[in-house]
């Protein structure tokens, strides 16, 4: 299922190109904040899922497009981001796993804008991710069984303000900086998370193409690495990491579009390296750019970047 927060905070079901209201799933909600709504969702999901679904069959729909989507996730306890998870398109061999935190102010709303902030960056870039959303408390978990630990996933992207000193928190917690959504995809469309592929583009231009199976730690090892230095409970996110060949600047009045794809075919369908099959794309993360300063950077792929992130450390 594909679940969205839209208008108020009602809970959405998107099927095809239209959500339907199944806020009437919940019970009575009143008084009840976005974080928590999401909470309940997740730690009833059982019971939920199917009145969720019988609302939805009579449910009134309405267009995806042009709707008023809040964040999926609007206040996590904890972002948990991996950084240098990638093997840079097979480059490297292995990546020791690092994980920085980002600030829960930074989440930002689907369609909302990236406000980046006066503090004198080198750049500013974009960085496509998975990201994982906890379904219950995982404390020290092993990498077999982690993914029973996840509720869901959603396209995710850690924009990076580079150049500034104090580090990754630093350089990646600015208000607006933690664009989700819209939807989160429950664990049960995601047999194996390292199937999926991640497109991003930037006025159209494509940027970034990978797929997940080029991370050098799974979803699952990240996890349990995780865990086993701090308790990751429901409604954490925890961001996969990026391959950045295929990094850009972001700069004042770009428009950014995200999609994550996974093959056709029952959950993940079939092995996408047998050929070519067809791609069913998850509902895509778009957001704009502000910047009042009017700095600009050069257009399209850093390369610079590029073959940094592909020189053995």
């Amino acid at each position: 299922m594909r679940l969205v927060f839209f208008d108020d905070y009602r809970l959405g079901s998107v099927q095809g190109d239209r959500v339907a209201d199944v806020t009437a799933a919940l019970g009575d909600i009143s008084g009840v904040g976005p974080q928590d709504r999401l909470l309940m969702v997740i730690s009833g999901w059982a019971e939920l899922r199917p009145q969720i679904e019988r609302v939805a069959q009579a449910a009134p729909s309405r267009p995806l497009k042009g709707l008023r989507l809040r964040a999926p996730v609007p206040r996590p306890s904890k972002i948990v981001c991996a950084a240098r998870n990638y093997m840079e398109n097979g480059v490297h061999r292995s990546v020791p796993i690092e994980f920085f935190l980002k600030s829960p102010e930074a989440v930002l709303e689907p369609g909302g804008t990236v406000e980046l902030p006066p503090q004198q960056a080198t750049i500013f870039h974009h960085e496509a991710e998975l990201a994982v959303v906890i379904g219950r408390a995982a404390r020290r978990v092993k990498a077999a069984e982690a993914l029973d630990y996840v509720f869901g996933y959603l396209p995710f992207v850690d924009v990076s303000a580079r150049g500034l000193y104090g580090g990754f928190f630093i350089g990646k917690s600015f208000d607006t900086f933690a664009p989700m959504g819209p939807a989160i995809v429950t664990a049960d469309e995601v047999s194996d998370p390292q199937r999926l592929s991640i497109e991003l583009d930037v006025n159209g231009e494509q940027r970034q193409r990978f797929g997940c199976d080029d991370m050098a730690n799974t979803t699952a090892a990240l996890i349990e690495h995780a865990s086993s230095i701090t308790t990751l409970r429901p409604g954490d996110v925890l961001a996969t990491g990026t391959n950045h060949q295929g990094l850009g600047a972001l700069q004042d009045g770009d428009r950014v579009s995200l999609r994550i794809n996974t093959p056709f075919g029952a959950r993940n369908g079939p092995d996408p390296r047998a050929g070519a099959p067809a791609r069913n794309g998850w509902p895509a993360l778009e957001f704009s750019v502000s910047d009042p300063e009017k700095r600009s950077w050069p257009r399209g792929v850093d390369e610079a970047t590029a073959e940094r992130a592909r020189t053995p450390r």
